[in-house]
């Protein structure tokens, strides 16, 4: 009988480290199906909250935020393609020119947990970022991304229109700030144990399975 595990996995859709790192959670939780029963919820961080609607040039960003130089923007861009390739997840940096603000995604993703389809948007809206260089805080990009996972486009943009699940993002955003997490992505399971990065699956894996033998 499998083991059953929660998993918090808290992440924003503008953050690279979290679609390696989601992807590696993936490959993981295949080499062990049959082994561990998992309950996945996508939990919202903000990198950039301050962010206006057009938000700003990705060189100049990381080279305010983090000091970065181009070359070390490059590296760093490359070191994080290899990452996403080996686990199946496609990074066109090229296409990305621009960071946003992703509070609008993040009560998307709300209203799709309550529908069972919450992991389906959060791969479609990293891939819209990512690998096609889309703009994740227009509106229309996420009523399509939405609609891409078969979920209602017109019920979508009255959540964003509307302004639903403002106060319940902004609950569990500082949930998480208070217990502590200030990188992401940060994958806490059964609420007690906490992986950090975008490790590899070989990380995960050793980690779920070591986690699921405790009970």
């Amino acid at each position: 009988m499998a083991n059953k595990l929660k998993i918090d996995f808290v992440s924003d859709v503008v953050c690279p480290w979290c679609a390696v790192g989601l992807g590696s959670l993936d490959e993981a939780l295949r080499r062990l199906e049959g082994e561990v029963e998992v309950e996945i919820h996508f939990q919202p961080f903000e990198l950039n909250p301050q962010l206006a609607p057009e938000g700003e040039d990705v060189g100049e960003h990381l080279a305010r935020k983090y000091g970065s130089t181009p070359e070390q923007m490059k590296q760093n861009q490359e070191t994080i393609r290899q990452r996403g390739a080996d686990v199946g997840f496609t990074f066109n940096l090229d296409k990305r020119s621009r960071i946003y603000n992703t509070f609008d995604a993040h009560r998307l993703l709300h209203w799709a947990e309550t529908l069972g389809r919450q992991g389906e948007l959060k791969r479609a809206l990293l891939g819209a970022y990512f690998t096609d260089g889309r703009n994740v805080s227009d509106r229309e990009v996420l009523v399509d991304a939405a609609s891409k996972v078969g979920l209602d486009a017109a019920e979508a943009r009255k959540v964003l229109d509307e302004g639903r699940y403002a106060d319940e993002v902004r609950a569990q955003e500082a949930f998480y700030q208070s217990q502590g997490v200030r990188a992401v992505p940060s994958v806490i399971v059964n609420d007690r144990y906490l992986i950090q990065g975008g490790q590899p699956p070989e990380v995960f894996e050793d980690s779920l399975r070591r986690i699921a033998a405790e009970g």
